[in-house]
């Protein structure tokens, strides 16, 4: 401290200073204590790593923005009514524990889908609503994607993925083929289900065994 300053005074010196406090302590909360307290977090047994179809469509999911319009975090019912909507149970860390990177999402313009796969199990429904959304949600904001399918003229061919539309949104003489990224990507949003039990069960005590026996 220079002569004739008092202990209160800033200059350059304490302002760099408490700055690299200030960020140091809100590093060690916001990064260094989650990561001791999730480090030793395990997957539940319900949880199944991603494939690599999965893996392929999960970067498509990323590459065309879904996480902006849509969440995967569902929260408790004292904070929201997400399981009212149906889209689950509130999330716990170990339901990521094979998300890298997390895809938590901050904006709701869309459903939460971290159990997408559950509510939506059809593989048809979710390509047709890929190309279309509004043909399977009658006033949907979602944009199509039709640059992962390819529209051709006439009779499928061996192998193809024929999106099965409604009648009303079909031509006649054409089909739809979903190519290998609305694959994968349909594959990734299936394998979102996360409706597994979220902790583990409790052990059985001698009490509760003589309990259980004491049961009408």
């Amino acid at each position: 401290m220079s002569a004739g300053k008092s202990f209160w005074e800033m200059d350059e010196l304490r302002l760099v200073i408490g700055a690299m406090v200030i960020l140091g302590g809100a590093t060690g909360v916001l990064v260094v204590l989650p990561y001791l307290l999730l480090d030793n977090v395990k997957p539940p047994a319900g949880l199944k790593p991603y494939t690599n179809e999965q893996l392929v469509g999960r970067q498509t999911y990323i590459a065309n923005g879904c996480v902006y319009c849509h969440s995967q975090q569902p929260r408790d019912i004292k904070q929201a009514p997400d399981f009212a909507r149906g889209w689950g149970r509130a999330s716990v860390a170990g339901d990521y524990a094979y998300d890298t990177p997390h895809l938590l999402g901050t904006m709701r313009t869309g459903p939460d889908l971290l159990n997408i796969g559950a509510r939506q199990p059809s593989k048809d429904w979710q390509l047709g609503h890929l190309y279309q959304p509004r043909a399977y949600t009658p006033g949907s904001i979602m944009p199509p994607y039709p640059h992962l399918f390819e529209i051709r003229t006439g009779q499928a061919q061996a192998g193809d993925t024929v999106v099965k539309l409604p009648p009303a949104f079909a031509k006649p003489g054409e089909v739809v083929v979903a190519k290998p990224e609305a694959l994968a990507l349909v594959a990734y949003l299936l394998a979102l289900d996360r409706t597994y039990p979220a902790l583990p069960p409790l052990p059985k005590t001698a009490n509760s065994a003589e309990a259980a026996k004491e049961k009408p």
